[in-house]
């Protein structure tokens, strides 16, 4: 069952389940480690937190040995300095039980990571935090909790939890994936009219938010305008490599005055955020890692539409960002494949090997067939090789060792 529903006099809640992540908190309860959940805004970690909380319950775990604090909530403003939080807390801990305590956006207590550590160290006494910014990690908090803390890191919805959330008895999964590549892939998305008129404020009212609370404010940034200019910039060079000078020097050409190294620090407060990932090139043959000309790709392709409203459909460049989210989600490293002057859109790296990806939306035409298959037909060892297309023609077809299968039967685990 993939909704929860609960009743009450005032509303109905509706909770998308997240098996996948829900399974992770669950292998690790009450394992002496600080479980951290990172994630863009409104991914669902909050909901995750329910949903863990709801199956504590469910194994005889009390009220009495849950506390939960959500610190963007008004109610909590208190708590937003660290002595205030820990106090708050200690005063609640059971004394002979287990005391679950979840944080919800931690990083908004300043020197969270003292409080964190002093919870830590009380027996009897299980820590989970989440937070929308990959900085929590860095700095301080890296260096005091080292070797205490294990991160799962959260994606919007997969298309087969978007699938699942929404009600599929009048449409098929074709029509489903042309929605999920328009209008994206957050929880909430997935409950409301798929039309512009609805969706769009509400993806703007998430993009506004993060650009505000998790990189402007955050960074001291001043200049929005900048920064959304840098934002469009790489939005729309999803699946290409990218410069750093180049932007810069986009951006200087048309008025703006910017440097390289501005540009830099900009890029990674947008990955800190995680409303941009990037993907390193990695030489296949080579086995090492490139630090120049990197992807990026966006972390739900609304967004994107959202953002570039009224460019050209670019739906090659649209499901490769889908793909690479999914490797993610998968548990895998994702790089950018070179060899020699080919590109092999994905190497994916997980903990039994490696395989590869090659991405195009169709492959029908006798040339494109053979351009796609051309890098992964040069790669010199036998890790898996796999071409995923749209195309329902030639899906499940084995190219000298390399299967090329439908996009969308690869999403849904087919």
């Amino acid at each position: 069952m993939l909704c929860v529903i609960y009743f009450n006099m005032r509303e109905v809640v509706y909770m998308i389940q997240r098996k996948e992540y829900l399974e992770k908190l669950i292998s690790w309860r009450d394992k002496q480690m600080i479980k951290v959940v990172t994630g863009v805004r409104r991914c669902g970690k909050s909901t995750l937190f329910r949903l863990y909380i709801d199956y504590l319950k469910s194994t005889g775990v009390t009220d009495e040995q849950i506390i939960s604090v959500n610190l963007e909530d008004l109610d909590h403003e208190d708590l937003l300095q660290y002595r205030s939080l820990y106090s708050y807390v200690k005063e609640r801990i059971c004394k002979d039980k287990t005391t679950y305590v979840f944080l919800d956006e931690v990083q908004n207590c300043q020197h969270f990571e003292k409080a964190v550590d002093s919870l830590y160290i009380k027996p009897n006494i299980d820590v989970y935090i989440t937070g929308s910014n990959a900085y929590m990690l860095s700095g301080e908090l890296a260096t005091l909790l080292s070797g205490r803390y294990i991160t799962i890191d959260m994606l919007p919805l997969s298309f087969r939890e978007y699938l699942e959330a929404c009600d599929t008895r009048e449409t098929n999964s074709k029509d489903q994936f042309n929605d999920y590549i328009r209008f994206g892939s957050f929880p909430y998305v997935s409950m409301l009219n798929r039309t512009d008129t609805i969706i769009t404020p509400y993806l703007d009212g998430i993009y506004n938010t993060i650009l505000v609370k998790d990189v402007a404010r955050r960074e001291g940034i001043t200049d929005i305008p900048l920064l959304e200019s840098i934002v469009k910039c790489v939005a729309s060079s999803i699946g290409s490599p990218i410069s750093i000078k180049k932007i810069s020097d986009t951006l200087n050409s048309s008025g703006r005055s910017i440097s390289v190294n501005t540009v830099d620090n900009y890029l990674r407060a947008l990955t800190d955020s995680y409303i941009f990932y990037k993907a390193d090139r990695y030489d296949i043959k080579g086995r090492q890692h490139l630090k120049t000309l990197g992807k990026y790709y966006m972390v739900d392709t609304g967004l994107r539409n959202l953002l570039l409203a009224g460019s050209a459909s670019d739906t090659g460049h649209l499901i490769e960002n889908i793909v690479y989210l999914e490797l993610l989600r998968r548990g895998n490293k994702v790089n950018i494949g070179k060899l020699a002057e080919k590109e092999v859109d994905f190497v994916a790296r997980y903990s039994e090997g490696m395989a590869y990806y090659q991405v195009s939306s169709t492959v029908l035409d006798e040339n494109t067939l053979k351009r796609e298959l051309e890098p992964l037909q040069r790669i010199p060892d036998n890790h898996p090789k796999f071409l995923l297309t749209l195309d329902e023609i030639g899906a499940g077809a084995n190219h000298d060792g390399i299967r090329q299968l439908n996009l969308i039967d690869w999403l849904l685990g087919k």
